[in-house]
């Protein structure tokens, strides 16, 4: 499929579950496989017990629907499993998505239970894009709250992403870089980033580059001489208040000043990041060094950043890795795709999963998802979903429900809020309509919907729970589906 991929060329439509492919089979042999139905793609918890999702990979989802087709090495490979018949094949080589798809814009802060993405489409068509779908979807939605969490907590000071050489895998550093951007990281390790989303690509040195020469000195030296515009020195190699800083600061004055150059910045990778950072500044600044800057690394996530910032240190920016990368505290996104409705003779017909687990009951039939805005402070009340045909009023009084419970509702009332639609129409019949955003406008968007939540919402612990309601007409419906699940029918 193109460039889509980091580190080879090839067709990716072989990225599923094999039951995608033997439900497929099965639809097929019942003649089953133009039937219409409706596939809602939404999570349950979010990650880190956090208050909030970034919504994210939408736009390689796109390119590998696009791009989804069977090649004849993939048929070849289903043969040769003799699971399948030859008239299957024959379907499968002319296959492509024509179906239509509804998602969040992409950077959207989303939240549990709500449609991220609604799939109608042709029955098999939209069982074989499930597992691509959600792995997309799933990590880079993951990576991006992850670096919007750390971000938050570097309260200004800039973040940038190291962790490639932690990723689980080629895919995993190349888009978890792309998500982390649009999570709100300054720029990226990862050059093939920087090549293929134009993220900014940051770097110096590492402590091999300075154990590489008879002494810190020289290595400072050497550095300073090839990069004197941009030159942030790595002090930690052996001892950085007895050495690496004093050995930056004698380049800095050696070195640097000759030419008319300043020492922009240290960096620190190891030890005691509060107490070290602030010894260092006194240091710098004694040297007359008071706009040289102090980078800190080292096993980095949102909860040390904030401990050693509240302990003083003097940081002005964070590398973090393996944390980000691979979200460590909390490395599953568990984004579901689950079918919501079928279409028989121009009718849709809402359908639920029942379960003894409350949290995996789901909202029946064909929706559309809003969020409601507060006119008087301009912040989100709530999203809201509801049938896809309910036409919903400002200007009128509108009670929303908790998702299994009546009795638990809100009214808002009429003139007071603003109601947004959350989705957008990305495939109409097979052909994309989405506008392509890059990942700057991508990331700005989402700063700009941030701003539209209370900032409850983003505290580490004990965030505020933002609601995600139902209208009474869908509530009821589900009520009624469920109380006739109970009955066994």
């Amino acid at each position: 499929m193109g460039k889509n991929y980091v580190g080879c060329e090839r067709n990716i439509t072989l990225i599923m579950d094999f039951y995608e492919l033997t439900m497929a089979y099965n639809y097929f042999k019942l003649g089953k496989q133009d039937e219409i139905v409706y596939f809602d793609m939404f999570y349950r918890k979010n990650p880190d017990q956090g208050g909030f999702v970034i919504f994210a990979g939408l736009q390689q989802l796109i390119e590998a629907i696009e791009n989804m087709h069977f090649t004849d090495g993939d048929i070849e490979y289903l043969r040769s499993l003799n699971v399948f018949d030859e008239d299957f094949f024959a379907y499968l080589k002319d296959f492509h998505f024509t179906g239509t798809i509804f998602s969040v814009r992409e950077g959207t802060p989303v939240f549990p239970y709500e449609p991220l993405i609604t799939v109608k489409a042709k029955l098999i068509e939209a069982q074989l894009i499930e597992t691509f779908l959600l792995v997309t979807i799933n990590h880079q939605s993951l990576i991006a709250t992850k670096a919007r969490r750390i971000v938050q907590e570097a309260k200004g000071r800039a973040v940038m992403e190291f962790g490639a050489r932690r990723a689980q895998g080629y895919d995993g550093a190349h888009y978890g870089a792309r998500a982390a951007y649009i999570g709100g990281v300054a720029g990226s390790a990862t050059v093939s980033a920087g090549k293929d989303f134009g993220i900014p690509v940051l770097g110096t040195m590492a402590h091999s580059f300075v154990q590489s020469f008879d002494s810190e000195y020289e290595a400072f030296k050497a550095y300073a001489q090839i990069y004197p515009d941009n030159c942030v020195l790595l002090v930690d190699t052996y001892d950085t208040l007895k050495s690496g800083v004093p050995h930056a600061i004698r380049v800095a004055e050696e070195v640097l000043a000759p030419m008319g150059k300043r020492l922009k910045g240290i960096r620190l990778d190891s030890g005691d990041i509060a107490y070290l950072t602030k010894k260092a500044r006194m240091m710098l600044d004694v040297a007359g060094l008071h706009d040289c800057k102090i980078t800190v690394s080292n096993s980095l996530d949102e909860y040390l950043i904030r401990s050693v910032l509240e302990q003083g240190a003097q940081i002005d920016s964070f590398g973090v890795g393996e944390n980000m990368i691979v979200s460590k505290s909390s490395p599953v996104f568990g984004g579901v795709y689950k079918l919501a409705a079928i279409e028989k003779d121009g009718e849709i017909i809402p359908k639920i999963k029942i379960s003894e687990n409350t949290e995996k009951i789901t909202n029946p039939g064909f929706k559309k998802v809003y969020r409601l805005i507060e006119k008087e402070t301009h912040k989100a009340i709530a999203d809201i979903i509801a049938f896809h045909d309910e036409v919903l009023d400002e200007n009128q009084d509108l009670t929303i429900y908790h998702q299994l419970d009546a009795w638990k509702h809100k009214t808002l009332y009429a003139g007071t809020y603003e109601i947004q639609p959350l989705q957008t129409l990305v495939f109409e019949n097979g052909k994309n309509v989405y506008p392509y955003y890059s990942l700057d406008e991508i990331r700005a968007y989402s700063n700009q919907q941030k701003q539209l939540l209370w900032d409850e919402i983003f505290r580490l612990e004990y965030p505020h729970l933002y609601y995600v309601d139902l209208t009474q007409k869908l509530l009821d419906y589900k009520l009624k589906m469920l109380a006739k699940g109970k009955k066994g029918h």
